[in-house]
């Protein structure tokens, strides 16, 4: 239940504090009182979007405060769900900045509006004016229908399932549009594949292939060189290995003068067997130097393939080569599974297709059983009300669709009198017996779902007298099961309330406030008296207030 309501610097209101109880509660006032702007206040803090003209004082932040007493309604998991801290007396609040910036917490825990309404539609019921004209319409209608059938569950696995089956549908239909592009790419791609496929780019060693091509086709120069080299190295008499060995020689008598001779005539030696190895290398190198036109002409075309496919490709590195072939590669792969993958998921979807039949089909029964119920306890229920010939046809029939809520469409009639035609509610139905209707189904609805508080907004617009008395003797029924709020103008209803507050304006420096006061019983006879007879009290009017609150 709501137990307290705290509002800063909204609206008309500078700060307001109002503590709530259990049970009935009638909140009234002039036209203009600001009643909506309270109700305002705290539609804004079950989640509604911020409005910086909303904010009094534009200098200040607007803060709006509820705390709700859920002790009894089993939201523990709805709080782990939504990550949340749960505390019996949870607190919300709301803030709206100067900037215009909004901000929401949770027992202190900062928190997005999806959380917030997701939290606020298992606190409270705000029954505004406007929404009567929801009875017209077949989302709610569905709604009150599956309320009564305890479809909830079998709704929220339908709904999963449904997602799941039009995102299939969506991938299926990509797959197909995939299929057709891809096969106009197919031939392209296998013969690009192909051609980087041929010359095996895994074990190509780019920089190797290009020096056997600069060594075979140079091997004539490379052989002289090579000869040449040799000759300067083993030259009698003037090469470099007789130079050495003289060299050699004349240190190696003065080697044991001393440790710097002595280092220096192993280093030549060492020259010596270096240069003997270099000459053994040469000589090796001569020997083996290939001179096959053949193996030139393979390597220059392969260069030549290389350098073609870099061109066509617009890269320089064989890596990148090999990038582009497995992106081809795994194209030409998808063109060639795509019947696969399409076979599969049209299986899946044939799957699921039967499982949401079947959960429609279970949706549809429980339905059709719970139509008549509902049906029964409305009519009872506008029997008292004044409608006693108030009949309704409600009639639900599978589809091939798959709706939000299942395959059924729906036919939601109403007769007010008896010779007249069943019609829609939208045609059938007027101002004051639509409301009668929603508060019939309020009242039905609160023995199927458990909701900690209800307010009704002005539901007895249309209807006066007798009928008014009825629906405030509803409101209190339904009171004895959660917590009620009435906003009415009707002193019938006004005095059925445990609780009565008062919305009322105050000037005061020339500064217009909108404040709330709790009535005591004095004040309770006076403000009935006043909705009676106007601003001037006749006794008539206060024995008539006493009567109604007695």
């Amino acid at each position: 239940m709501l137990s307290s309501l705290h509002i800063r610097n909204f609206a008309l209101i500078d700060e307001l504090n109002v503590n709530f109880n259990n049970g009935f509660t009638i909140i009234t006032g002039e036209t203009g009182a600001g009643k909506s702007i309270l109700l305002g206040g705290l539609s804004l803090v079950l989640g509604k979007r911020a409005d910086l003209s909303q904010i009094k004082n534009k200098d200040e932040k607007c803060v709006i405060e509820a705390i709700f007493d859920i002790a009894k309604y089993n939201l523990k998991g709805l709080f782990n769900t939504l990550d949340l801290d749960f505390d019996v007396q949870t607190i919300i609040r709301r803030e709206i900045l100067p900037s215009g910036k909004s901000r929401a917490f949770i027992n202190d825990t900062p928190v997005t509006l999806d959380s917030l309404v997701a939290l606020s539609e298992h606190l409270i019921d705000i029954h505004s004016q406007h929404q009567t004209q929801q009875l017209t319409e077949d989302a709610y209608q569905f709604q009150v229908i599956d309320a009564l059938a305890g479809n909830k569950n079998v709704l929220t696995e339908y709904s999963s399932e449904l997602r799941t089956y039009k995102s299939l549908n969506k991938e299926l239909e990509d797959l197909r549009l995939s299929k057709s592009e891809f096969i106009k790419e197919y031939d392209y791609n296998l013969f690009l594949l192909k051609e980087l496929s041929e010359i095996d780019l895994d074990n190509l060693d780019l920089e190797d292939l290009e020096s056997q091509f600069e060594a075979l086709n140079n091997v004539e120069d490379i052989s002289e060189r090579l000869g040449n080299a040799r000759s300067i190295i083993s030259a009698e008499n003037l090469g470099l290995t007789d130079q050495l060995n003289n060299v050699k020689q004349e240190l190696s008598r003065i080697s044991g003068f001393g440790k710097n001779y002595s280092e220096l005539f192993d280093r030549v030696t060492s020259l010596g067997i270096e240069l003997e190895d270099i000459l053994s290398e040469l000589e090796n190198l001569h020997e083996n130097l290939s001179t096959d036109p053949q193996e030139l002409e393979q390597i220059n075309s392969k260069l030549q393939i290389v350098n073609t496919l870099f061109h066509k490709h617009s890269v320089s590195e064989i890596s990148e080569l090999i990038e582009i072939k497995d992106q081809l590669q795994l194209k030409v792969d998808n063109t060639e599974n795509l019947d696969d993958a399409i076979s599969e998921k049209e299986e899946e979807i044939s799957r699921l297709k039967s499982k949401l039949d079947d959960l429609a089909l279970k949706i549809n029964k429980e339905r059709n059983i719970a139509i008549p119920v509902l049906v029964s306890k409305l009519e009872k229920i506008l029997m008292d009300l004044g409608m006693p010939n108030a009949k309704f046809k409600v009639e639900v029939s599978t589809t091939d669709n798959y709706y939000v809520n299942g395959k059924d469409d729906l036919r939601f009639l109403f007769m007010a009198n008896k010779g007249s035609n069943f019609n829609t509610l939208k045609k059938s139905a007027s101002g004051g017996e639509m409301s009668r209707i929603m508060l019939a189904i309020k009242s039905i609805l609160t023995e199927y779902i458990q909701l900690p508080s209800i307010m009704f907004d002005e539901i007895d617009t249309g209807v006066s007298g007798e009928i008014s008395n009825k629906m405030g003797s509803i409101m209190k029924q339904m009171s004895k099961t959660m917590q009620v709020f009435a906003i009415t103008h009707l002193p019938q209803i006004a005095a059925k309330g445990n609780t009565h507050f008062k919305v009322y304006k105050q000037d005061k420096e020339n500064i217009t406030r909108t404040n709330l006061k709790r009535l005591n019983e004095e004040d309770r006879v006076v403000e009935i008296a006043q909705m009676l007879g106007g601003l001037t009290i006749s006794e008539s009017a206060i024995l008539h207030a006493k009567q109604l609150l007695n």
